[in-house]
């Protein structure tokens, strides 16, 4: 399930990726227009920063801008950076694989085959849907798109 922290995350870039890239946006206004508490909203840019998508300016014309043009950010990438793996099960992860303890074979376990069913079509929608796809798209023909 989708964190409320990705879904605030997801918001701001898009929120970002409207805006003038030469104008950085303060975070109060961020907030303000996205309904975002501040607090856990400047947590959740610097964790963004860190991760190189967005950069932030100091002084009296300070404030935060996309560090990648908007069909350079992928939402698969910012959930991974906010909520770690897309997998469901740590068995069925590319990114953070472990085995699980309960499972007597993996390779015949019905769940996990499942499972990597399900990672791979969100994997395959979010890996290819960048923030300037849904600015443009609406989100039915992204899925259409997809094979879904």
């Amino acid at each position: 399930m989708l964190s409320q922290k990705a879904k605030y995350a997801m918001r701001a870039l898009l929120y970002l990726a409207q805006a003038q890239p030469e104008n950085p946006v303060f975070i109060s206004e961020i907030a303000d227009q996205q309904s975002v508490p501040k607090k856990f909203l400047e947590l959740i840019l610097l964790d963004l920063k860190r991760h190189g998508l967005v950069h932030s300016y100091r002084g009296k014309k300070g404030g935060y801008a996309l560090a990648k043009t908007p069909d350079q950010i992928y939402f698969g990438q910012v959930i991974r950076i906010i909520d770690g793996p897309l997998a469901q099960l740590p068995c069925a992860s590319r990114t953070a694989y472990r085995r699980c303890d309960d499972c007597e074979n993996e390779q015949t376990c019905e769940i996990r085959q499942v499972m990597l069913q399900v990672r791979d079509s969100t994997a395959r929608i979010l890996d290819n849907t960048s923030l300037a796809d849904v600015m443009v798209k609406g989100t039915a023909e992204l899925v259409e798109g997809a094979g879904i």
